[in-house]
């Protein structure tokens, strides 16, 4: 009898830390999910009027190294607070790709050749294939 409560008691206390990992992982990620989307929403309202007013910042982690892409944005928008944001979530996703053993395709993102301004949007331009 005391054998099946020593192994029921070990089987709530294994599920439990199972548990407590699952949940401190989702809030890892929502915490990471919520960042990205203040800087996509911080993105999305800058506005231009010409090509010198286009910027573009590396933007996230890859557990190989290297940004998951670049953002393109107008300096019509607070470009400190964007860059702080940036920093922020760079550095958290980089301890989450970490902290989880998280993997991907080690493929180098390649930064925009050139960004312009179109239609009051800032825009990347990356060159043709085969050039």
């Amino acid at each position: 009898m005391k054998l099946i409560i020593a192994s029921y008691f070990l089987l709530i206390l294994t599920v439990g830390c199972i548990s407590d990992d699952s949940s401190e992982r989702t809030y890892d990620q929502k915490k990471i999910t919520d960042l990205r989307q203040e800087i996509i929403d911080l993105v999305d309202s800058s506005v231009c009027n010409d090509d010198s007013e286009c910027a573009y910042i590396a933007f996230g982690s890859k557990p190989c190294g290297g940004p998951w892409e670049y953002l393109v944005y107008s300096t019509s928008i607070d470009t400190q607070l964007l860059l702080s944001k940036v920093e922020e979530y760079n550095a958290t996703e980089k301890a989450y790709n970490e902290k989880w053993g998280i993997i991907s395709d080690c493929m180098y993102v390649t930064p925009p050749e050139d960004v312009i301004c179109e239609d009051g949007k800032c825009k990347a331009v990356y060159p043709e294939i085969g050039e």
